[in-house]
């Protein structure tokens, strides 16, 4: 991964190469900042710089053997912990179990969201965690001697993610690391990981993406003149990965655009077959997707209670989703909008929780029938 490929970012660039220069590189590391910001682009860029044998002013060289196995993400110093899941034959899994996956899958794109990654791997019904063997793995290959490079780097993709045994663990690892180790923690919510480890870790903030730099990178993609691409960069917010979405909409989202405009009509008319139905259905589609479902819905319900509100500056909606809230908008107002967010909100903490799916979209589907004539 090189720097010049990670759209925008030049402060935090600038930073990581300078840090490199003066060989002022701390142990420990934490990228935190929204998603879609290109954290996990820029570790992986600071970790290839890092080793590479010989680095050019502002980004690694991409010839020289570190890079060319960085490149391939196969490079023997470089190791990586992701969440993952427990399968039939795989009780106590650790990132390297599903490692030839995520080589795939990162070598696509290195902006992606867990979704996208559990998706992959087939996740189902599970939850992506880092689960507590993943400590005896990171101790054992850490204090191993590094086989080729100056520095073993482990990039740690989501440590809020890391069960509490693990991150135990690992503390006493992070507080006195083997010699010329760094770790790289990518964090999408900072908040929740132990503040032992958070405490130890130097803070690089990424920032959203700004819109200069956003829009130049999209302006690249054939098919689409500016005044789509100025809507797109509007509506993604300094988000790479939804830019990317409203450019090609994945399955999901319309999914559960549809989902939600099945929700609201069956509320709106108390059309009970057709709520309990549609509870059924979201009940078994997953985890994973049914958070991402809520997350969705509470997206949804914000941009329409703010559509009423007649700013377009503010909302943030493709057009399907926006035409269609042109006559759905006015049923989210301020009578309303606070108890179908808490609602949704509440059933996303109560799926990652594992409570029963279909008392929890059932429950939805009752108050959101209760709530939409207010």
């Amino acid at each position: 991964m090189f720097f010049r490929d990670i759209v925008g970012q030049n402060d935090v660039k600038t930073r990581l190469i300078k840090s490199v220069k003066e060989e002022r590189i701390s142990h420990a590391q934490l990228f935190a900042g929204p998603e879609g910001t290109g954290k996990f682009a820029l570790a992986l860029a600071y970790a290839q710089f890092v080793t590479c044998l010989n680095r050019g002013e502002n980004d690694s060289c991409g010839t020289c053997s570190s890079c060319r196995k960085y490149m391939k993400l196969a490079h023997p110093d470089l190791h990586f912990v992701f969440p993952v899941f427990k399968t039939k034959n795989i009780q106590k899994p650790v990132s390297d179990d599903f490692i030839h996956q995520w080589r795939e899958f990162v070598l696509e794109s290195p902006y992606f969201t867990l979704n996208q990654w559990l998706n992959f791997i087939n996740v189902e019904n599970a939850q992506g965690l880092i689960y507590e063997k993943e400590s005896e793995s990171i101790i054992k290959k850490l204090n191993l001697k590094s086989f080729e490079s100056e520095f073993k780097v482990m990039i740690i993709w989501l440590p809020e993610k890391m069960h509490m045994h693990c991150a135990n663990k690992l503390l006493k690892m992070i507080e006195e690391p083997p010699n010329k180790t760094l770790f790289l923690l990518i964090s999408e919510d900072e908040e929740n990981i132990i503040s032992t480890i958070r405490s130890r870790a130097q803070l690089i903030r990424v920032p959203l993406i700004d819109k200069i730099s956003l829009h130049e990178s999209l302006a690249k993609t054939d098919g689409y003149d500016d005044s789509v691409i100025d809507n797109i960069v509007h509506l993604s917010n300094g988000n790479y990965i939804k830019a990317i979405d409203f450019l090609n909409p994945d399955e999901d989202k319309l999914y559960f655009f549809n989902k939600f405009q099945e929700l609201m009509r069956a509320a709106y008319m108390i059309e009970t077959i057709g709520l309990i139905e549609w509870a059924d259905e979201l009940a078994g589609i997953g985890r994973e997707k049914q958070k991402s479902f809520f997350e969705y819905a509470i997206r949804l319900a914000r941009e329409y209670f703010i559509l009423n509100l007649k700013n377009n500056e503010l909302v943030y909606l493709n057009n399907e989703e926006k035409e269609w809230g042109q006559k759905f908008s006015p049923f989210v107002n301020e009578r309303n909008i606070t108890l179908i967010s808490s609602e949704f909100d509440l059933a996303y903490k109560h799926i990652s929780m594992n409570g029963n799916p279909r008392i929890i979209f059932m429950d939805i589907a009752l108050k959101m029938a209760k709530f939409i004539k207010k």
